[in-house]
């Protein structure tokens, strides 16, 4: 063999191992990121939680901002855990049930006693009139307060109400006429007599409130999007659960609790429901993310947007991604006090006609 077969053979085996290593390196860069089994995290899944439910359409969202290519930098604007437990905790209220701010109430007497077994038999079958919440109530003779209807509790006085307005919409003239059947049937079943208000009144202050919750109405959403390797959904669980976020009721959500319990997750990060449930979630690729914040679900108090951003910069982080707004522009840092300054001004008007963020009021209003 000569030296210049010797070379040829020499050569050609050298190219050969770049190109192997060269679909290797590929392959690996092109591969979803996996879970780590690391100590403490083998066979740990995000326990399931049950959401709590709001009735109405999908939610509204407010694009985050409007912003140049640069990427996001967090430095100086996360949110110590020693610091959050020194947060103001939203204390519960007090102020529940049917509420004339946002509620047709039409009063009910009866001429007797009635008990809250007959109530309860006396109730229509669903709770809605068109797609707004229906309710009775009852003041009971023991506590003098004002309740769904309980078994052996005598009552005397009663009161049903309809939502004035909910993110379907404004109560209609319909949805009023339905209202006042349903009551005027519970009314004839306990023999009491209703008074009801002017339709055309309240069909008006449906009106208003609608436009104002329709003015002041936010939600925030943020997408974090890879920036080389995809990542597999058991890879996105691991490192939210990290943040504290926990599996949803629907594949592909995962919520962060709010501090109080049976409470609307504060923040909610979502990815592709196909990825997680396909049947080797391991080899399902997901690119991004979404990171969602309801303003008028959680108490200001809590600091969502605080929160929201200092999740948002763990992720970037260990996931290596890009924090971008919803339509996938990469944010720069700059663009975030403003949106927490608006978001300030937001809360005060929301506090200036009693419908404080995340108070009882404003979750049934902004659902």
């Amino acid at each position: 063999m000569s030296n210049f077969q010797l070379s040829l053979i020499i050569i050609g085996a050298l190219v050969l191992i770049v190109v192997i290593a060269y679909n290797a390196w590929t392959t690996r860069r092109n591969t979803p990121k996996r879970a780590s089994p690391r100590e403490g995290d083998k066979g740990q899944e995000p326990a399931v939680r049950q959401e709590p439910a709001f009735d109405g359409a999908g939610l509204g969202q407010v694009d985050a901002a409007q912003a140049s290519a640069a990427e996001p930098h967090f430095e100086g604007h996360a949110v110590d855990a020693r610091d959050a437990l020194d947060l103001p905790v939203p204390q519960p209220e007090r102020r529940g049930g049917l509420d004339p701010l946002i509620d047709v109430i039409a009063p009910i007497v009866a001429e007797q006693q009635v008990s809250g077994d007959a109530a309860l038999a006396a109730l229509p079958p669903t709770r809605r009139a068109g797609s707004k919440p229906f309710a009775i109530e009852g003041l009971n003779l023991a506590s003098n307060q004002w309740e769904q209807p309980q078994p052996g509790q005598r009552y005397v006085q009663f009161q049903a109400g309809v939502q004035l307005a909910n993110r379907v919409g404004a109560l209609n003239e319909i949805e009023f006429s339905e209202f006042v059947m349903k009551a005027q049937a519970f009314a004839d079943a306990i023999n009491a007599t209703p008074d009801f208000p002017d339709m055309l009144h309240e069909v008006a202050r449906a009106r208003e409130l609608d436009q104002f919750a329709s003015d002041h109405d936010a939600q925030l959403s943020f997408m974090l999007r890879a920036r080389q390797a995809a990542w597999s959904p058991g890879y996105v669980q691991q490192n939210a659960a990290r943040c504290g976020f926990v599996a949803g009721a629907i594949p592909g959500r995962l919520v962060l609790a709010a501090s109080g319990v049976g409470l609307p997750p504060m923040l909610t990060l979502g990815y592709d429901s196909q990825a997680a449930m396909s049947d080797d979630p391991e080899q399902s690729a997901v690119r991004d993310i979404m990171l969602s914040l309801d303003i008028a679900q959680v108490h200001r108090s809590e600091q969502p947007f605080a929160r929201l951003r200092e999740v948002a910069a763990q992720l970037a982080e260990a996931m290596d991604g890009v924090l971008c707004d919803q339509n996938g522009t990469p944010l720069p840092a700059m663009t975030m006090e403003p949106i927490a300054a608006d978001l300030e001004q937001l809360y005060d008007q929301l506090d200036s006609h009693e419908l404080s963020a995340g108070s009882v009021l404003a979750r049934r209003l902004f659902s």
